[in-house]
């Protein structure tokens, strides 16, 4: 029997409207009720955590981790490694790989690969259509079965209408959401930043909020007369955010996530036409900023996710019009959204973490999220008042695209626990693998 006591933590489980300082005992890698052993009881190790927030493992609901196919860019094993450091035990990976995760052989590949790199647990995305064509319907129970627990075509959108119908009502048979890159494609191709004064002034073409709304409301829409479920990822529009909330009030099955970098930067970002700051959907003036914050205030936005988006060097050093969308943004999302939400007081530490384990857990129907008794031990320390400096070159991921270089920030992710087991220690960024409690 192997055991691990976390010492005089203030313990946060929104799954269970706890907040409260306490220890937490685990034992052969689930938690248990401390009464049961008492407060006497030997561990075999002991972590304090005075000072620090003990919750459930965080877990994102979208990343790229690009295998098989462009492994220049992020591996399954590289990007589980980031994911660790960043805090999070559980990843969605989605299938924007080549071949793309359209069968069931190719969702089991990326469980296989999960498994073997014995990182955190990394759980595939199935592709909603046939090699991302948006022209047939993929093999949508066989990708179940090969461990798949939710649909996107990743950020190519679900621009047909019928085929978008078809997938919310087949999906619906199993209960499992469909994650839309919600964009009109014709209204963005060429695209580089928002369509604003600041691309007039910078000379770039624009990506109108307007393609994300017009989507969205077709999404909310085919969810309503299809009783299907749709999660509009990484939302950065200020009507999108008023058609949600006003879709969740009637009953539709309809959510939506946002990335950090939307909810700290303005298209201002863009004015030396740095590439890290190009992503897409792309950064938005000061008004939808502050409407994804209230959004994620008010509940409307359930999740908060890193959109982590590897690529190489080679890439992205390319010119803005040629370089392709996308941050590197699992190790850098904890400490945005302390310098973005919690310093502000936009957000308390509970509505965070809420953000960032119960949301989605829920949203992908996973047993996670929480640190009830009986549930597996996966487990976050942060150091919530930690001051430090964001160093690409210390990322664990294989990609370095991340604008916030040099970055002071508040706010640490000091021990990632899968299992039971001690996957992650921050000390000056090293890794600790396989340290078998």
């Amino acid at each position: 029997m192997s055991s691990l006591r976390i010492k005089n933590g203030r313990v946060i489980d929104p799954s269970n409207h706890l907040d409260a300082q306490q220890d937490l005992l685990i034992i052969d890698g689930l938690v248990v009720d401390e009464k049961e052993f008492g407060a006497d009881f030997a561990a075999d190790r002991e972590i304090d955590a005075t000072g620090m927030i003990v919750c459930p493992g965080l877990i994102d609901c979208h990343v790229s981790f690009r295998e098989p196919g462009f492994e220049e860019d992020e591996t399954i094993e590289t990007g589980a490694t980031a994911a660790l450091a960043g805090g999070f035990t559980t990843v969605a990976d989605l299938p924007d790989t080549f071949p793309v995760v359209d069968s069931r052989a190719s969702a089991e590949f990326v469980v296989r690969q999960s498994d073997r790199a014995a990182q955190c647990r990394v759980v595939p995305i199935g592709a909603v259509t046939k090699n991302h064509a948006g022209e047939e319907l993929a093999e949508i129970g066989q990708l179940i079965d090969g461990g798949a627990i939710a649909f996107s075509d990743g950020k190519r959108p679900i621009s047909n209408p019928e085929i978008m119908r078809r997938a919310l009502q087949y999906t619906s048979m199993w209960n499992r959401a469909i994650l839309n890159h919600a964009q009109v494609p014709e209204l963005v191709q060429g695209g580089q930043m928002h369509e604003g004064f600041q691309s007039t002034v910078l000379g770039l073409r624009g990506m109108p909020a307007a393609a994300e709304e017009i989507m969205v409301r077709r999404d909310i829409a085919l969810a309503e007369t299809s009783n299907g479920r749709v999660h509009i990822m990484s939302i950065s529009s200020k009507r999108s955010v008023e058609e949600i909330r006003q879709a969740i009030s009637r009953g539709i099955q309809v959510s939506a996530d946002v990335s950090p970098h939307h909810l700290l930067l303005t298209d201002e970002c863009l004015v030396d036409y740095d590439t890290n700051y190009k992503v897409d959907p792309p950064i938005r003036t000061e008004e939808h900023r502050q409407a994804l914050i209230e959004g994620l205030a008010d509940g409307t936005i359930s999740c908060i996710s890193s959109d982590h988006q590897p690529l190489s060097e080679e890439k992205k050093s390319l010119e803005i019009d040629q370089a392709p969308f996308g941050i590197a943004g699992l190790e850098t999302l904890l400490p945005l959204c302390v310098k973005t939400l919690i310093e502000p007081g936009h957000l308390t530490w509970s509505q965070l973490i809420c953000k960032l384990t119960h949301g989605p857990a829920t949203l992908l129907g996973l047993d996670a999220g929480t640190i009830r008794p009986g549930s597996v031990a996966d487990v976050t320390i942060i150091a919530p008042d930690e001051t430090w400096s964001i160093r690409t070159d210390q990322f664990q991921s294989k990609s370095r695209n991340n604008p916030f270089d040099d970055m002071v920030v508040t706010g640490r992710v000091k021990y990632t626990i899968v299992d039971g087991e001690v996957r992650f220690q921050c000390r000056d960024a090293e890794l600790i693998r396989s340290n078998k409690i």
